[in-house]
């Protein structure tokens, strides 16, 4: 008796260290999509800046020329406000798609626990 609840132990311990090991591989794959998605988020405010920076002056000056150079501003900046949204929407999609909770790890827990109460099922 005292052998088999060691065997049991043994593998509850095996068990649990495969578990933890699968549950850091699922953070860390849900890491690696959050850091691309914060990647976008980053380009997208670097880019719409750069953007905003150059071609809006240009743009600016070129509607100045037909209308008040104010006006030409703020369509401008209106132009740009809805590039912004695009992009930030695109952001927040792929934000979404990350899954903090290990998934695979919680159901072959969720299956350990099952086989813990009934061995022999």
């Amino acid at each position: 008796m005292g052998e088999l609840l060691s065997l049991v132990a043994s593998d509850v311990q095996t068990l649990f260290r495969q578990e933890v090991e699968l549950a850091k591989t699922e953070v860390k794959q849900e890491a690696t999509k959050a850091g691309k998605a914060a990647g976008m988020y980053g380009g997208a405010g670097f880019a719409g800046y750069m953007v905003l920076l150059f071609l809006s002056l240009a743009a600016v000056f070129g509607l100045a020329n037909v209308m008040d150079a104010g006006w030409a501003a703020l369509i401008v900046a209106a132009v740009w406000a809805v590039a912004a949204a695009v992009l930030y929407a695109r952001g927040r999609a792929q934000m979404r798609t990350v899954s903090p909770k290990p998934e695979q790890t919680v159901e072959t827990m969720k299956e350990n626990a099952q086989w813990a109460r009934h061995p022999t099922s």
